[in-house]
């Protein structure tokens, strides 16, 4: 069964959790969710969160279980047979981890805040790295897509190294790095035509 969630659609799921929330949460947007969220996407097959702080990833995930929400993969849970909700714990992303917490300074900006939860989206750098550490056809396009749509706000330089950075902390450093060169090239041969 292949259902997208749309923007409108991401905000009721997540302003329907909020009701049941007592405390703050913070949940960090990120993967095509932020790609929807953005604008840049007009729908994404899962919901993709980090909830950096440990405490909230647990008082989370009990408040999902609660609403009927069950484990169906290592990061994936499901409300019976919905969207699959991805939840990714501190600073990683899928099998990414991050320079720095997405809570600290410039690594991600606010997109709502309700009574309780906290949504930010990862910074588009993370976003960028953390998919093409994946490197589908479905990421590649959406980079493209990202980098079109917000070229004036983000520095190739800043990208490049700040990939190389996460890179070298991977294990599949060589993998990455190819999978960037070859990112750059389709980049490239996009901006002549």
């Amino acid at each position: 069964m292949d259902t997208r969630i749309d923007k409108a659609e991401l905000l009721d799921t997540l302003s329907f959790w909020d009701k049941y929330l007592k405390r703050r949460v913070h949940c960090i947007a990120c993967g095509g969710t932020a790609l929807t969220l953005l604008n840049v996407k007009e729908s994404t097959k899962d919901i993709d969160l980090i909830i950096p702080k440990p405490e909230d990833y647990k008082y989370l995930i009990n408040i999902l279980m609660d609403l009927g929400y069950r484990q169906v993969t290592g990061s994936g849970w499901q409300r019976e047979k919905g969207f699959i909700l991805d939840l990714f714990g501190e600073k990683t992303v899928f099998t990414t981890e991050l320079l720095e917490s997405p809570l600290e300074s410039g690594n991600h900006f606010l997109l709502k805040e309700y009574s309780s939860l906290y949504l930010g989206i990862l910074n588009y750098y993370d976003l960028i790295i953390t998919k093409l550490f994946r490197y589908t056809s479905v990421d590649v396009e959406d980079c493209l897509s990202l980098l079109q749509e917000r070229q004036n706000e983000i520095d190739i330089e800043k990208l490049k190294t700040r990939f190389i950075e996460t890179s070298s902390y991977d294990i599949s450093d060589e993998k990455n790095l190819k999978n960037f060169e070859y990112f750059m090239s389709i980049l490239k041969n996009n901006s002549k035509k």
